[in-house]
């Protein structure tokens, strides 16, 4: 006979806080490594209808990389719903006027799209700067290759 896998109940879930620095590393990295821990994917007790991730603060999202042309090619796109509301900003406009945006979207794309989803992305807190206000909860620093 089989033994079941072990499902993580979220009243069992216990969360670590983790800070990541994206001075220098290419953004999509930062966002894959920051929706994995988001999510819950490097633990063990990993369960998938289960809110099981943990807390994650970015900081220097200004300092994120870019490779390639895309800070003059890639284009974020924003719509208000009105007639010709179409906004069109480049990625070095992101970069400069608002990188804790663009690291937040990269993110945001890589979680579920539902409930879970939207409940994992408020754990994201993203800094312009090297400075966070999470020193309180004694985030552990974690490396992004």
């Amino acid at each position: 006979m089989m033994k079941n896998s072990y499902m993580q109940k979220k009243e069992e879930v216990v969360r670590n806080w983790y800070v990541i620095d994206a001075e220098g590393v290419s953004l999509g990295r930062v966002a894959a490594k920051v929706a994995n821990v988001l999510r819950g994917k490097h633990k063990p007790t990993y369960t998938p209808n289960v809110d099981c991730g943990d807390y994650v603060i970015v900081i220097n999202a200004s300092k994120v990389n870019l490779t390639g042309d895309k800070l003059n090619k890639k284009v974020y796109y924003d719509h208000s719903g009105y007639t010709g509301g179409l906004r069109e900003r480049t990625a070095r406009e992101m970069i400069e006027n608002y990188p804790v945006e663009m690291v937040e979207r990269a993110v945001k794309g890589m979680l579920p799209k539902n409930r879970l989803g939207r409940q994992m992305f408020k754990k994201l807190f993203v800094y312009e700067g090297a400075e966070h206000p999470h020193v309180a909860q004694q985030p552990s620093v974690m490396e992004v290759k």
